[in-house]
């Protein structure tokens, strides 16, 4: 994609979640269904599976930690132009009660945007609302790449 086409990472997540492009491996894995895509918030929702389970049975940090991770950086993504990239550069996680296997919501914010830098933040609950986990994150907002291979920075 070009900064021509004037497709934006918003565009992208909606034909995703309308099953127009691939979802990126990742959020497959964890499951990841749209239910909510606006500029700078999306709410979305994960399955979580008995294989992400602890010894205790409980959804393992890390697995948590990612679907915050996969929340947030799509947040960033619906404000910005689809040939953008912004990874997370820190990410800061606390763990408020255990998860169990199945449905996971997830909700991911801006907080705050530059031109090349995002403070964001994000929650985990159960479906009726229990709060599971709560994250913030800074992304590095990269401009689009002149050779098509990435960022440029």
């Amino acid at each position: 994609m070009t900064a021509t086409t004037h497709v934006t990472g918003l565009d992208v997540l909606r034909a995703a979640a309308d099953g127009l492009v691939e979802t990126p491996p990742a959020a497959a894995l964890l499951g990841w269904r749209a239910l909510d895509l606006e500029p700078g918030h999306v709410r979305v929702q994960y399955t979580a599976r008995p294989e992400f389970c602890n010894p205790h049975g409980a959804i393992q940090g890390g697995f948590l930690a990612a679907m915050l991770d996969d929340a947030m950086g799509p947040a960033l993504f619906t404000t910005l132009p689809a040939d953008q990239f912004a990874p997370t550069v820190e990410m800061k996680v606390n763990f408020v009660r255990p998860a169990r296997p199945g449905p996971i919501i997830a909700e991911g914010s801006v907080v705050h945007k530059t031109n090349s830098i995002a403070f964001l933040d994000g929650k985990l609950t159960t479906v009726d609302g229990d709060l599971i986990a709560t994250a913030m994150a800074t992304a590095r907002i990269f401009a689009a790449a002149k050779n098509g291979h990435g960022h440029s920075g």
